[in-house]
């Protein structure tokens, strides 16, 4: 079995102590790619550093909305995007859930990251909480000329449709093995395999039965094997064709 985790965080504090212990194991364990994720400026270029040292690991760079209200540069992600290991412009997108930004900056820095995107071709990978309006009009009002991935996917089955027209992926997670995980399930069931990809976003979103606990892609099996449950084929398939749809998304 092969797992590509296409959405983690392994620069955060969280892994500090023991990181490059962890790292070193999980191509040990069925992990054979990670896309680490730029937040900003800073955690764009640790993504590039990770990537430099572990030949498994990939970038995104990108200003994720929590952190708009830095207002750096986007002109910083565009030179960050040259770098051979860089994949993708992410994560970006909209947060309504946490008051840290007007929505009109959050909108702008969105709009421009995907316009980036277009420029470079590169595929984005967008963050959606709260804003489910949002960013469905905006991704139909925008022409992209590259694919990208709904990161943990959390909108209905109607705004899953909507997404998947315009050749996106869905990213699932942890939160797909929560016992309350009804409308998660119901658009994984309506999902077409060819368009699942599997995400920790480690350190984050833990799945059952470590929730609450520190996530890495290790505990990627347990979404692997609820998909698997949902779509009644076997894991080995799921982590096949994930595997695949991500080195197809990512260009790796």
């Amino acid at each position: 079995m092969l797992i590509f985790d296409t959405h983690a965080h392994y620069e955060s504090e969280q892994f500090e102590e023991d990181r490059d212990e962890l790292l070193k194991i999980l191509p040990q364990n069925n992990v054979s790619y990670v896309i680490n994720q730029g937040t900003d400026i800073a955690t764009s270029k640790k993504s590039i550093e990770l990537a430099e040292q572990y030949d498994y690991f990939f970038a995104a760079v990108g200003i994720h909305p929590e952190e708009v209200k830095k207002q750096e540069a986007v002109s910083e992600i565009e030179k960050l995007a040259s770098h051979p290991k860089v994949v993708a412009i992410g994560e970006i997108g909209l947060d309504y859930y946490w008051d840290v930004s007007t929505k009109e900056l959050q909108m702008d820095y969105f709009k421009k990251q995907l316009d980036l995107a277009n420029q470079l071709h590169l595929p984005v990978v967008i963050h959606d909480r709260d804003a489910h309006k949002d960013v469905l009009d905006t991704l139909k009002s925008t022409t992209m000329n590259s694919s990208g991935v709904v990161h943990c996917f959390s909108g209905s089955v109607e705004m899953a449709k909507e997404i998947l027209k315009k050749d996106f992926y869905l990213g699932f997670d942890g939160p797909i093995t929560f016992k309350n995980a009804r409308v998660a399930l119901e658009v994984l069931e309506y999902t077409p395999l060819d368009r699942i990809l599997i995400e920790t976003d480690a350190p984050y979103l833990t799945p059952e039965p470590f929730r609450g606990k520190r996530n890495n892609s290790m505990y990627l099996t347990y979404v692997i094997n609820k998909i698997a449950e949902i779509k009644k084929v076997s894991p080995e398939e799921i982590a096949e064709i994930t595997f695949q749809n991500a080195k197809t998304l990512f260009g790796i």
